[in-house]
């Protein structure tokens, strides 16, 4: 058997995303009750170990989802979308065709972009709920 080439990404399609945000909690939880077949992993950005070897840097992983897949391809965002529908078995995949309509795809992104910069994250400086309020700025001497 000829020697195996190098793995340029993980062994099935890998979701990344905030482990801290409840929205995204929500989010993964149905997409997991959708992918019966259990096709995708799905992975918090917290968990270091798996998200060191993928190498995909911290203000990334906070600023959107991302879907890393097999073959290296990364898709982040309102992007890895499609892909994920493509993985899902059954009637679920022909929600992607949705994305080849003209205008869904970058309409998706400002979507997708206003969400994102709204949710809480620790990471981005925006504390999750339950965080320590911040300390009132100092006042200023003159």
């Amino acid at each position: 058997m000829p020697p195996r080439a190098p793995m340029t990404g993980p062994e099935r399609p890998t979701l990344i995303y905030d482990g801290e945000c409840g929205m995204c909690r929500a989010l993964v939880a149905r997409l997991a009750v959708w992918d019966r077949e259990h096709r995708i992993a799905l992975v918090p950005f917290q968990d270091e170990g798996v998200v060191t070897r993928l190498g995909i840097g911290l203000p990334a992983l906070a600023a959107a989802m991302h879907l890393v897949l097999p073959d290296g391809r990364v898709s982040a965002g309102a992007d890895a979308v499609p892909e994920l529908l493509r993985l899902l078995p059954g009637a679920k995949r022909w929600l992607r065709l949705v994305f080849a309509v003209p205008g869904v795809r970058p309409l998706a992104r400002r979507v997708y972009r206003w969400v994102a910069e709204r949710r809480r994250c620790p990471v981005r400086g925006r504390p999750g709920p339950g965080a320590p309020s911040p300390p009132p700025p100092a006042p200023v001497v003159h």
